[in-house]
């Protein structure tokens, strides 16, 4: 019974996700709350159904396909420190490539950041994060919850990147993404960043100490 209900979380978190974001759907929330209104609305509504269903991947009686060990746990924390730095300094750049960081218009491709090393920032990060909590998760609903986060955040990534060649253009894109990649490893990156990933690590500490009020799980 508890599977069932799990399920039904998990629909509604899939439905609560991909059917604002239709266009016809889009355009009518658009038109009634502005962009700034449907971004934070979709914005609070992803967080709290996500939050919900990380909550009901505990209700299943567990089905374990491996054990929880301290090494998964210990580099999960290690992991998880990166990947806050990571979102904080990504979300200081602009990215025309993909969603998340400053306004699109105002990248620079000889001084692109983090884009050089990879178009999706924002989604490696999730995916990243996604990937880390599998280690110590190892059972059928967590598995399921964050195999499919995970997958989610990868195939955003091709999605993305086919709506932003066909918003930009593909001769565009192309070019746009060849002088990016043409830019010396770290350009774009500075002193700024180095605050903003002191300010992700500080957003961490804050993660793991709240930890078991939004997740269920004391990790301090």
């Amino acid at each position: 019974m508890m599977w069932l209900a799990y399920g039904g979380v998990f629909a509604a978190f899939l439905a609560t996700h991909s059917i604002p974001t239709r266009p016809t759907v889009r355009a009518r929330l658009v038109a009634a709350f502005g962009h700034a209104g449907f971004g934070l609305g979709y914005s609070l509504l992803s967080t709290a159904m996500l939050l919900i269903l990380i909550r009901a991947a505990a209700w299943p009686d567990p089905i374990y396909l491996w054990p929880t060990t301290l090494w998964a746990m210990e580099a999960t924390k290690i992991g998880m420190a990166l990947v806050c730095m990571w979102f904080a300094v990504a979300l200081g750049h602009a990215n025309p490539f993909s969603f998340g960081g400053r306004r699109r218009k105002s990248f620079d491709p000889e001084r692109p950041g983090l884009v050089r090393l990879t178009r999706h920032p924002m989604l490696l990060g999730l995916a990243s994060w996604a990937g880390l909590h599998l280690l110590p998760n190892g059972d059928l609903a967590h598995v399921l919850l964050f195999g499919a986060l995970g997958g989610f955040a990868l195939l955003g990534m091709r999605l993305i990147d086919r709506k932003r060649r066909r918003e930009m253009g593909p001769e565009v894109w192309a070019e746009t993404l060849r002088r990016t990649k043409a830019a010396p490893p770290f350009a774009g990156l500075t002193l700024a960043d180095l605050g903003r990933a002191a300010l992700g690590f500080v957003a961490y500490m804050a993660l793991l100490h709240l930890h078991e009020y939004f997740a269920g799980v004391a990790l301090v």
